[in-house]
């Protein structure tokens, strides 16, 4: 059995709090553009069969909200973690971006092209792009732990 782990009594490192904030901005961005852009017009193109497919309302925009949210938190915390565990290299921070966007993206879009909800023509464009933003987030977060180091967290008996 491994030994917990405990942070300072309710501070989370400053250097996570500006990767979470930059990260906010960065994949926000990304996300608005990649599906206004590409997405949006081209699953309506693909299966205009399906009635109400990548519709513009409030209820989808509110799940896509904590969609972003859930994204952000779990990139940048992963990457954190990653970062402080093998160095905050530019190597590390691209890759802990691409192994959160393997755990996620690739894994959505070949479920959705699976079930004949998505066309290879959308998985190329949708999955460079999802690459970039989550490579970018992991250098955003690579790029703060240089600036202030992760405090090593030690085990607690």
């Amino acid at each position: 059995m491994t030994a917990a782990a405990s942070l300072p009594a309710g501070r989370l490192p400053r250097g996570l709090l500006w990767a979470l904030l930059a990260n906010f901005l960065w994949m926000n961005a990304s996300e608005v553009f990649r599906y206004l852009v590409f997405v949006m017009p081209m699953m309506r193109s693909a299966l205009p069969e399906l009635p109400g497919v990548a519709p513009m309302s409030l209820p989808v925009f509110a799940v896509w909200g904590l969609w972003d949210a859930l994204l952000i938190l779990a990139t940048t915390g992963f990457s954190w973690l990653f970062v402080g565990r093998y160095g905050a290299g530019w190597r590390q921070g691209a890759l802990a971006g691409t192994l959160v966007w393997l755990a996620v993206f690739v894994l959505l879009w070949l479920a959705l092209l699976n079930m004949s909800l998505a066309t290879p023509a959308v998985l190329a464009a949708a999955l460079p792009l999802s690459w970039l933003e989550l490579a970018v987030a992991g250098l955003i977060v690579a790029a703060a732990a240089r600036r202030w180091p992760p405090r090593e967290v030690r085990p607690t008996a």
